[in-house]
Parts: structure tokens; sequence; C-alpha cells
């Protein structure tokens, strides 16, 4: 009964919200899904007229979380928490982690988005084994106190390695929110052995057209979504990685990052607009 009224409050705040931009279902929508409304595509329509390349940033940032989730699977992680998880679509956590290592992992999805959160308990209800995933609605700025929400789901073991994830999260916090330091704070909390994977935007400061472009789409974040954007420098960027050890091929741009197939041109790379990196807690 339980279950049932859960699943019936998330669909009605996702009825609520079909006049809403949801930064969630923008994303899928950019990555081809079918989990987004109108005001979503209008919304994302609009961003794209100013920057094609968003759209590439999506699938290339979607295709680096794949690969980097079967890359801690392969060094043996079998619990997984992703921060910001968004609205679960093509490629989730679990699948990935299901597909290469059946039946051996846990994933705790969290998200501070209604709407991604309704989503989220509705998807894996769906096609999840409750057992060993599940959805959390919290916030990463709340530190201690979401991390005692993750250990309290009896899925995350804190004593064994964890595979934590931060991917296309970090460029959604503005400076004056410290995410630096807060990051830290999670890593400060994961055992040795622990992998983080994080992507972040990223716009060289020589691209001076691509920058002012970029001004327009921050600006259309801040004003009609509940999701602010901040762009960093690579060496910004590369500070959230403070006492990890990076994995080869380093901080790189997104298609770069133990690609599969060939890579594109350097204007590929670029285009991709985000860099990414896996990197070990020794």
């Amino acid at each position: 009964m339980g279950e049932k009224a859960s699943a019936r409050d998330a669909a009605q705040r996702l009825a609520d919200s079909v006049n809403k931009v949801s930064v969630g279902r923008v994303y899928d929508y950019l990555l081809g899904g079918v989990h987004n409304y109108a005001v979503d595509q209008r919304f994302a329509e609009e961003q794209l007229r100013l920057i094609p390349s968003m759209r590439d940033f999506a699938r290339a940032n979607r295709a680096f979380l794949g690969r980097a989730v079967r890359y801690m699977v392969d060094q043996g992680i079998r619990q997984f928490v992703d921060i910001g998880s968004g609205l679960p679509t093509q490629g989730n956590v679990h699948e990935v982690a299901e597909d290469a290592a059946p039946g051996e992992c846990r994933v705790v999805y969290i998200d501070n988005e209604p709407i991604a959160q309704a989503h989220a308990e509705i998807l894996l209800e769906q096609t999840a084994d409750p057992a060993r995933h599940t959805a959390l609605d919290g916030d990463f700025h709340d530190g201690p106190r979401l991390w005692n929400q993750v250990i309290d789901t009896g899925l995350i073991d804190p004593g064994q390695p964890i595979g934590l994830l931060a991917v296309a999260l970090l460029h959604f916090m503005p400076d004056d929110t410290t995410p630096h330091a807060t990051l830290g704070g999670y890593l400060e909390r994961l055992p040795s052995g622990s992998f983080m994977a994080l992507s972040h935007i990223h716009v060289p400061a020589e691209d001076t057209a691509l920058h002012e472009r970029s001004e327009g789409v921050v600006d259309s974040y801040r004003r009609r979504t509940n999701s602010a954007v901040t762009l960093r420098g690579r060496e910004e960027i590369a500070a959230f990685f403070t006492g990890l050890r990076l994995v080869e091929p380093g901080l790189v741009w997104l298609p770069e990052w133990r690609s599969e197939s060939e890579l594109p041109e350097l204007d590929g790379l670029v285009g991709s607009r985000g860099l990414a990196g896996v990197a070990l807690k020794p």
C-alpha cells in the first residue's frame, strides 16, 4: 500500500510540473528521451539556437558516465552513489552496472529536484531491483546529513570502496556555495580504494565568441530554472580532484576519456563542451 501511495504521489508531482522547466527533463530531451514536456522542449530548443553543441555535450556526457561506471566495476567497485543524478534516462547507472556485473551492484541515486525524484521513484519501481537500487530526495549541499541518509538506506557499506558519481553536477553549483569544500567532505568519507567520476561544462577562455553565447544560456538557466550554471576554467575543475589520483588519461574532453571508438577531430572534442575524469582515493 505504501509503495502504491508513493507512486501516486510521484505521479501527482509530475502532473503539477507540466508548465515548469525541469533541468532533468531538458537533459532527457537533449538525449532524445521521452520523459519531457513541451515547456522543456521549447526551453531546450531556445538554448540550442545559441549553442547547438549542447546536445553534443549531453550525449558525450552520458557516454562518459557509462564508460566510467564500467571502468569502476572492472576495478572491483560494486556500490555507487550518484549525486545529482537527474532524471533517470537512457543508460542509467544501475543498468550499466547490471550489464557489467549482473546481480552484484547497488546504486543510490540522489537529486534535489522534486520532478527528477518523482520520475526516479516511478522508473526505478518499474525497471530496478528495489533491494539493490533506490533514489533519495537530497541536496549536494547537505553534506554529512546527506551521507547519513545514504548509509541509512542499508545499500552502501561505508567500509567498502564506493564509486562516487558527480557527473554534470558541479557546474550547477555557484562559487559562493563552496562546492570544492562540500565535495571534499564527501571525498573524506570515502574509504581507500574508492573512485570518483566527475564531468563539468568547460568553455576555453580563448573562445570569446562561444563565451558570449554561453552567457546567454547561463542567463536563461538562472532566470527560468532552479539551477543556475557556473562556467569554470580547467584549473578550477581540476581542483575538485584534490587529494585523489587521476587515472589515465587524466582530465580530458569527454570523448577522450577511454573512448572505445575513433576519436573525432579536435573541433569535435572541444565541441563536447565538457571535461571529465575519474580518480582513485589512495
